[in-house]
């Protein structure tokens, strides 16, 4: 049986991840992972630049990073960066310094890439039914939905949506207007619905939900507190949950949300943004319910990189 030792730091507008995992042809094998809350996209939205606090932000965290690579002995080094970094006029050097300062394989995915990547991880671990599955990737400046069943994608988009993006756009009071809120719904939901033709949203009969949004909306709905990641892995959220859970957060000030069981405070001031986003998701694919599942774009970067 081979073994590859990798490891993978996502880049992504929110946060910056980290996975050292062996991956073998049975599975693969956590040994370090963790996440930072960084906002490398903070403005980048209203700028088109990557701002020198944030990248100096991700920077710190991927020299603490580097230190647990070091010590893993990994045989691949890789680094994903995704929608800041690609839609930023200084992206390019950005993911340059990356490389040269850390000695990570930089790769700024295209939508296409991350959407591929992220249902590689999600399903990598799951039987290949043959029920229509969709995987929701919520990020800080994007959103993947890529469908499938089989385990063999047959549809995907990278949509412009994300918690960070449209916090920014929308959400400008504390806690936000009621009339913000329902305008940032009513702007995703078409964006949703413009992205993904209605046959395809018709014939989805189940959702996988990963990254920061899902898994938090996972701990909140059961109580997880502290936060633990075995717990939160298949967890189930009906959508009338998700419905509840947004109203109770967003009538909550930032500091109320840091304090809600579940939620890491890094997440509360975009977390508003984040649940109006996945229960847009749901209601315009028609879903009444989510799992919450921890293997991500890390997973899938993993496994594609490893021979």
């Amino acid at each position: 049986m081979t073994s590859v030792r990798v490891a993978v730091v996502d880049i992504g507008t929110n946060s910056t991840r980290l996975l050292v995992a062996d991956v073998r042809d049975d599975g693969v094998e956590e040994l370090d992972r963790r996440s930072v809350v960084t906002r490398l996209g903070e403005d980048v939205d209203a700028t088109g630049r990557l701002a020198d606090a944030a990248q100096e932000r991700v920077f710190e965290r991927l020299a603490e990073y580097a230190e647990s690579i070091e010590r893993h002995d990994c045989e691949r080094r890789l680094a994903v960066l995704t929608s800041a970094v690609r839609d930023a006029d200084n992206g390019a050097a950005f993911a340059g310094a990356v490389r040269e300062r850390f000695g990570l394989d930089a790769r700024t995915l295209s939508g296409d890439e991350e959407a591929r990547l992220t249902y590689l991880g999600a399903t990598a671990a799951r039987d290949a039914g043959a029920e229509p599955l969709l995987v929701v990737d919520i990020g800080g400046g994007s959103t993947e939905l890529v469908t499938g069943a089989r385990g063999q994608m047959d549809f995907h988009v990278s949509t412009q949506a994300g918690v960070v993006r449209h916090t920014e756009r929308f959400l400008r009071d504390d806690p936000p207007a009621r009339e913000d809120v329902d305008a940032l719904a009513r702007d995703v939901r078409a964006v949703f619905e413009e992205a993904v033709p209605a046959a395809v949203r018709e014939r989805v009969r189940a959702a996988v939900a990963v990254a920061g949004t899902a898994t938090s909306v996972a701990a909140i709905d059961a109580g997880i507190e502290p936060y633990d990641p075995a717990r939160v892995e298949g967890a189930v959220v009906r959508a009338f949950r998700v419905a509840e859970i947004s109203a109770t957060l967003s009538a909550l000030p930032l500091e109320e949300r840091r304090a809600v069981p579940g939620l890491h405070p890094d997440r509360a001031p975009t977390i508003v943004a984040g649940t109006i986003l996945l229960g847009q998701v749901l209601e315009a694919f028609r879903l009444d319910r989510f799992e919450a599942s921890e293997r991500d774009i890390l997973w899938g970067a993993a496994i594609d990189v490893a021979p």
